[in-house]
């Protein structure tokens, strides 16, 4: 495995543990320790090369939904102060989905071109 990819893996998933544990304080703490710590464990899993691309690449599917149906009506930045705090958690929550969706799909792409690669 391409030690870029391995190492971006390691501190994505070191940063997805930092998350879970800033999520102590959220209005629904156990349901983001739960987003952030499957991500944690899936990034750390592929970064030793021993997860199938199809578990992130079902994981970045459902973060994308998620993300969508998370999205608020009307989307007033991330800053508190200048919009309904619930409008701002949304947004913010969206795009932490967002960014774990991406991360996801990249591990599941790059895990796919690698299976392909070993045939």
């Amino acid at each position: 495995m391409n030690n870029f990819i391995k190492g971006f893996a390691w501190i994505f998933g070191a940063l997805c543990i930092v998350s879970l544990i800033l999520q102590y304080n959220d209005p629904d703490p156990l349901v983001w320790m739960i987003i952030y710590g499957v991500a944690a464990v899936v990034s750390f899993y592929f970064a030793l090369g021993k997860i199938n691309y199809k578990v992130p690449l079902t994981l970045g599917i459902l973060y994308a939904i998620d993300c969508v149906y998370q999205f608020p009506d009307k989307f007033e930045g991330f800053e508190i102060g200048s919009g309904d705090i619930k409008n701002i958690e949304e947004g913010r929550e969206a795009f932490g989905l967002l960014i774990l969706a991406l991360v996801m799909l990249t591990f599941a792409i790059w895990g796919r071109y690698q299976n392909r690669l070993k045939v």
